[in-house]
């Protein structure tokens, strides 16, 4: 009885030292996640704000292209901090990374406007998108690898998935305080200086999350390590100038990270800026709706990582890919039909061509901001579809010829150029926009969402679904990769991959799907970006992806 006895204090204290792990390592991994993704769900104010000087699509494009600049760099980041983690240890490291991502936030919210500053304003914005990829380049390695080393074997997935949850935690958190401040402020203050708040009150979250962290010890696997003289004394060669090493970075990324990426970004951010730029759905309610869709599915990234202690991290990951593949295409359809009925309808009764010589025609993107699409009638006529979110079809003609809008059985010709020159061709360009205008309101196309006709309920229902997804693909990778690597590189081996497919091939989802749109007019062609990466892992990752959910990672 005595040794039973003796055992339980011993048994109680482990557990509450792991559950403070998990609740430390996961609450301030998710204020980081706030810090990061606050700029991802303001960006059409942000366009407004600090890339007023090229014209909406083109400012649209390269707010995502900053928002993405901070994914840029993570991978970098997971090189930095990765190489310093599996050197030095985890909590310190970790502890560096979120100061700096703190700090940059709260930066951001002082930064001055295009308006006042000129591009200092954006290249500012920029510098400081990269500073917050490298900080989090550094973090999430660094924490699931802690919780991961805290964690039984038998329940590594059950503990990796509360990080896995701060991701959607953190968005959900950025959410409910850019809610609160649009209400409490006003629309009017909130694009003119309210969408600073939520940056300011980081420095809060910050402070909060440094404290917690302090009361961390290090991970008893690497202190063990470490006080063995086992670490690694070249964590980079050892990770990536070694083939068999290397070779589990590259099917780490390809057979499972890659795909995984590609359906986060596009279930959680992806769907957002559909609903507020393509669907015209309001901001306030895109967030409210997006929020609920969010704490509807956020248990299921536990509910997964539980279940991939049980058959496996591999099944869990390809099936939502596959899903993701199969389903895209209808659910942002469902999407469409129930956010904007409206639009939804009048792009089925009356379809939307332009009939123009495909030489005539540029990409509805400039990067230098210097086109404004005027010297070509077939610019002319997609530019004004591209800034009204209208999706059209392309209809190739002879070469020479004056572009043509057709608008169900109503047919507008363009500007021809070579008849209007300077203060004529302004004026018979806007004549020409004026005759587009009345035409898509009398086919039915609205300016915006109305508000009385969105199918919430659906609309959350499809969110929902899309959010599920990602709980499937994301639950389980970081026991997974955890998994797949040697304690002594671990940190430096599973934080490139996780940073590269999250970092390059989700990060960069956004600006890249809404590019394709931009060059076909088809408000659904981006999501053939996700489509085929996720169909990609979905093969790599059968054939080459080992299963790892019974492997010992105590070496």
């Amino acid at each position: 009885m005595a040794s039973v006895s003796d055992d339980l204090p011993k048994q109680h204290e482990a557990t509450q030292s792991e559950k403070l792990v998990i609740a430390a390592s996961s609450l301030g991994t998710v204020f980081e996640w706030y810090d990061f993704y606050l700029y991802g769900l303001l960006a059409t104010i942000i366009t407004a704000q600090f890339f007023s000087g090229v014209n909406e699509t083109t400012g649209f494009i390269f707010a995502l292209a900053a928002f993405a600049a901070g994914f840029a760099v993570r991978p970098f980041g997971a090189l930095v901090f990765g190489r310093i983690g599996d050197l030095v240890g985890r909590k310190n490291t970790f502890l560096v990374t979120m100061g700096i991502m703190g700090l940059s936030t709260f930066l951001v919210g002082l930064l001055p406007s295009y308006a006042s500053a000129g591009v200092v304003a954006p290249v500012a914005l920029v510098l400081l998108r990269l500073l917050q990829g490298l900080a989090l380049g550094g973090e999430y390695g660094g924490a699931a690898t802690y919780v991961a080393e805290h964690a039984p074997n038998n329940r590594r997935g059950l503990y990796t998935s509360f990080i896995q949850t701060t991701a959607t935690l953190g968005l959900f958190a950025a959410l409910l305080v850019v809610i609160g401040v649009r209400y409490a402020v006003g629309e009017e203050a909130f694009a003119d200086w309210g969408w600073r708040v939520p940056f300011l009150v980081s420095i809060l979250l910050l402070a909060v999350s440094m404290w917690i962290r302090l009361q961390l010890s290090e991970s008893p696997v690497f202190q063990k390590m470490k006080d063995e003289g086992k670490t690694s004394k070249a964590p980079l060669t050892e990770a990536f100038g070694q083939w068999s090493n290397l070779k589990v970075v590259i099917i780490a990324l390809v057979g499972a990270v890659a795909g995984q990426a590609v359906v986060w970004y596009t279930g959680q951010f992806y769907a957002l800026f559909f609903l507020e730029k393509t669907l015209k759905v309001d901001g306030a309610t895109t967030n409210i709706l997006t929020a609920i869709a969010l704490a509807l599915a956020t248990p299921a990234f536990v509910f997964f990582g539980w279940l991939s202690d049980r058959i496996g991290r591999k099944p869990i990951i390809l099936t939502g890919c596959a899903l993701a593949a199969l389903t895209y295409f209808p659910l942002f359809e469902a999407l469409s039909k129930s956010a904007n009925p409206a639009l939804y309808a009048a792009q089925h009764s009356s379809p939307v061509s332009v009939t123009a010589d495909p030489a005539d025609c540029s990409v509805q993107f400039d990067p230098v901001g210097k086109n404004k699409f005027d010297s070509r009638s077939c610019d002319i006529a997609k530019s004004y579809l591209a800034k009204a979110g209208v999706s059209y079809t392309n209809v190739e003609a002879p070469a020479g010829s004056v572009a043509r809008v057709t608008i169900g059985d109503m047919t507008i010709a363009s500007v021809d150029p070579e008849l209007a020159a300077g203060a004529n061709r302004a004026e018979a360009i806007k004549d020409f926009q004026g005759q587009l205008k009345a035409a898509l309101d009398a086919a039915g196309y609205p300016e915006k969402a109305d508000p009385a006709k969105i199918d919430k309920v659906m609309v959350v229902v499809v969110l929902t679904i899309l959010v599920l997804y990602v709980t499937m693909v994301y639950g389980p990778i970081a026991a997974l990769l955890v998994e797949l690597f040697p304690t002594r590189i671990r940190y430096t081996s599973m934080s490139l991959p996780y940073h590269i497919g999250n970092g390059w091939f989700g990060g960069f989802l956004p600006t890249t799907a809404f590019a394709m749109v931009a060059a076909t007019g088809d408000i659904y062609y981006g999501l053939w970006y996700p489509i085929v990466v996720a169909a990609i892992t979905l093969v790599a990752g059968f054939l080459f992806l080992p299963e790892t959910y019974k492997r010992s990672i105590d070496d």
